[in-house]
């Protein structure tokens, strides 16, 4: 598919992708959705260490630089600085229908964020993955920019917010919003201060807000508010 393969271009190539096993990030995340569950400072200033073919990933740093949390898809561990393990919750199952409040507990956090933060920086190389399948939309006017768009249809394998998602990607090809559905809501994630890091464009800056049956959006409540320092890649 021609947006596809500008898309993967602009990003970085699938070449340098693939020769890619590991990132880790410096970054911090809030919003309404972190606030209302009482965790407002819990993803503030931590390091995000995963990797770029399976849904892992390790936060260090959470809950003011006293503990580390770990995502996988078969277990969420809240431990020590040093290790030691203080949690764990196997085979988690999180519906993420059931409303925001699930994430008062620690290990849901964990786990949301660890979704959150491995999607963000897979796509859009996620999108090649043979068993995605993706179709081109029309495209979408945002103010005075139009935005072409991809509708991916994520395989049940992987935890993903929705099965279903959008992308949109600006005329340089680079990923500007994604649409989906979230604890019930429609929702709407924008990125833009793209950087490269090693060969890979990364968006530094993301906000999610909620959209409206029309596909416009809401300027707030900010439900998730993500910024990346730095980023390297291994």
């Amino acid at each position: 598919m021609a947006l596809l393969d500008d898309v993967i271009d602009a990003n970085g190539g699938i070449a340098r992708w693939n020769s890619l096993s590991r990132f880790t990030l410096h970054l911090s995340a809030a919003g309404t959705l972190f606030s209302s569950a009482g965790h407002a400072r819990e993803f503030k200033d931590v390091i995000a260490e995963g990797s770029t073919r399976t849904q892992s990933v390790r936060f260090t740093g959470i809950t003011g630089g006293e503990r580390s949390g770990s995502f996988q898809p078969d277990a969420i561990t809240i431990e020590t600085v040093d290790g030691e393990v203080l949690r764990t919750w196997c085979a988690p199952e999180l519906v993420f229908d059931t409303g925001p409040q699930v994430l008062a507990d620690e290990l849901h956090l964990i786990f949301f964020c660890g979704v959150t933060i491995w999607s963000y920086l897979t796509t859009p190389f996620l999108l090649a993955r043979p068993d995605v399948v993706v179709e081109e939309l029309p495209s979408w006017n945002e103010g005075v920019e139009t935005w072409r768009r991809l509708r991916a249809q994520l395989p049940p394998n992987l935890i993903t917010f929705a099965g279903e998602q959008i992308f949109y990607f600006d005329e340089n090809a680079l990923q500007r919003r994604t649409d989906h559905d979230l604890f019930g809501m429609k929702v709407a994630h924008y990125s833009w201060a793209h950087e490269s890091f090693g060969g890979v464009v990364v968006p530094t800056l993301r906000r999610s807000q909620p959209r409206q049956p029309d596909g416009t959006v809401n300027a707030k409540p900010v439900l998730i508010d993500v910024e990346i320092f730095d980023a390297s890649f291994e």
